[in-house]
């Protein structure tokens, strides 16, 4: 039962990621948008004034397909992880501790993905943190996932001994 709660919470991942791309591709103008707000500093007083502040284009566009690709990236190695997982379900521990591995690297893509681009880029260089219209819109969700996926990570980490 431990193998198919594992299996079903990389899968999670995987549909996160998957549901995440087809967010971000159907509404391109809204997460342009979004970026847009980040980089841009203008939803707190005096950041659209600050030396960091861009609307540069190729900064925003950068950005978007930097999330997309990474969200493509760890949900299909969340995907590839679930398939390898659910082949190795019958099998001793340490076949099953072996198949876990792309489950593990797509959990860390997603954690790499959100800690850089939220919290290292948006609110340490465009000092999101500043802005009430967008600090729990865009860095509580984003805590809220990397905690989420990283408490997934070490559950799946966990060993499970062989199944019986």
């Amino acid at each position: 039962m431990l193998r198919i709660i594992k299996i079903l919470l990389v899968l999670s991942v995987a549909m996160f990621g998957l549901l995440g791309v087809i967010g971000n591709l159907t509404d391109w103008e809204g997460t342009i948008g979004a970026l847009a707000a980040t980089t841009s500093m203008s939803t707190f007083e005096g950041g659209a004034e600050s030396w960091r502040a861009t609307n540069n284009s190729a900064i925003i566009t950068a950005g978007a397909l930097y999330i997309v690709v990474l969200k493509g990236l760890f949900a299909l190695l969340c995907f590839a992880g679930t398939w390898k997982m659910w082949g190795a379900y019958d099998n001793d521990s340490a076949s099953f501790a072996k198949a876990k591995a792309y489950a593990l690297a797509g959990c860390g893509v997603a954690m790499f993905m959100l800690f850089t681009g939220w919290i290292v880029i948006a609110e340490t260089w465009f000092e999101l943190w500043r802005s009430e219209a967008l600090r729990e819109a865009a860095l509580g969700a984003a805590f809220r996932y990397f905690a989420m996926i990283g408490l997934i990570a070490l559950f799946v980490t966990m060993p499970d001994g062989d199944v019986a």
